[in-house]
């Protein structure tokens, strides 16, 4: 008796262990047929990440009483057409990409979030590599979702560079939900030499940057502002944008603005666009612009229309196709799809694919 007494403690103290903490391992993968085409130059791959980005990842959650938590996040991406893990960046400068030998064929990283973090009734306090506040408008009122040939034109701004995206060595705070207000603040780090022993002092605070996000959210309704400043020598990169969404019932409309500077350079652009519910699928449109001031003439200007179906055969699995064409003016040359066109001529592209989650 007493030994199934005592067995039963165990198995109890177990299970009480294991609900107050979890491991989930999750992930996408996500392959893509792609065409585009160019005044100079066509091409056809086979890709990832049209839909939704290719990923794996680990997460876990440990319930450390009153009403706080600990949690870790590690997340990879994949690039599944030819087994590669992405690439990453170690100090949010030139020199932590590529330059440094991180160009993708180095086998996973965990270059899409890297985090710990603790949160309770304060909110939430993340440390690692994650995502940049003036990211977030970007992609949740793109009806695209910054993935695949509809891409908004925004994205593909002079804002380049290692903190566009993500940022690594970053110390985020998130608010707790108030009604219907949410809101990020985040600090990252070069984590360059001090001026003193530094052999380029005026790079010291190269790759040091804040952002800001601050939303609010309720009903059909979701608004949001962001901004944030990197520092570099070469000139300091700022980001402002505002986005929304509204939820009509038979579609959403979504859009947002965005101005950014890049040293001596500004850039400008805007979406418009939505989603359309069609029985077991979805109808996705978007039309962008960006102009910036680089040349020396009227402002190069590239303005995108896209058009998009998914459908999904499960709630794992996907397929999807994408049609998008962007026209170029005052000297523009975006393109599609990895084609190439000359300046002030259009370009197409169109992806097919399919998407499983797990």
């Amino acid at each position: 008796m007493k030994k199934s007494l005592i067995a039963l403690a165990v198995m109890a103290a177990a299970g009480a262990a294991s609900a107050q903490s979890s491991v989930t391992l999750f992930g996408i993968v996500d392959a893509t047929l792609a065409w585009g085409k160019g005044s100079t130059g066509d091409r056809f791959q086979v890709t990832n990440s049209g839909y939704n980005s290719s990923r794996l990842g680990f997460r876990g959650t440990e319930d450390l009483g009153g009403g706080m938590s600990a949690s870790f996040w590690l997340e990879a991406g994949v690039t599944n057409d030819d087994g590669r893990g992405a690439a990453t960046n170690t100090n949010n400068q030139a020199t932590g990409g590529a330059v440094a030998g991180i160009g993708g064929g180095q086998g996973l990283t965990f270059n899409r979030r890297s985090t710990v973090s603790l949160a309770g009734g304060f909110g939430e306090i993340r440390l690692g590599r994650d995502y940049t506040p003036q990211f977030w408008n970007l992609t949740v009122f793109d009806p695209f979702g910054t993935n695949g040939v509809g891409t908004t034109q925004t994205l593909n701004s002079i804002i380049t560079g290692a903190t566009a995206v993500r940022a690594s060595n970053s110390i985020g705070y998130f608010l707790p939900r108030m009604g219907g207000l949410y809101g990020q603040v985040q600090m990252y780090l070069g984590e360059n030499l001090d001026a003193s022993v530094n052999p380029t002092p005026n790079t010291e605070k190269d790759g040091n940057g804040w952002g800001l996000r601050l939303g609010y959210a309720a009903g059909p309704l979701n608004v949001a502002f962001a901004t944030s400043k990197t520092k570099y020598a070469a000139g300091d990169v700022k980001q402002m944008n505002l986005g929304g969404q509204y939820d009509f019932g038979v579609a959403k409309l979504q859009a947002h603005v965005s101005r950014d500077e890049n040293g001596a350079v500004d850039g400008a652009g805007w979406l418009i666009g939505g989603l359309i519910p069609v029985g077991a699928g979805e109808v996705r449109v978007a039309f962008s612009q960006y102009e910036t001031d680089a040349g020396a003439g009227p402002d190069p200007k590239s303005r995108k229309i896209a058009l998009g179906y998914v459908h999904n055969l499960s709630k794992r699995t996907a397929v999807y196709t994408t049609y998008a064409r962007v026209r170029n003016s005052n000297g523009a040359a975006s393109a599609l799809n990895g084609a190439t066109t000359a300046a002030n001529a259009s370009s197409s592209g169109f992806d097919i694919g399919v998407r499983h989650s797990f």
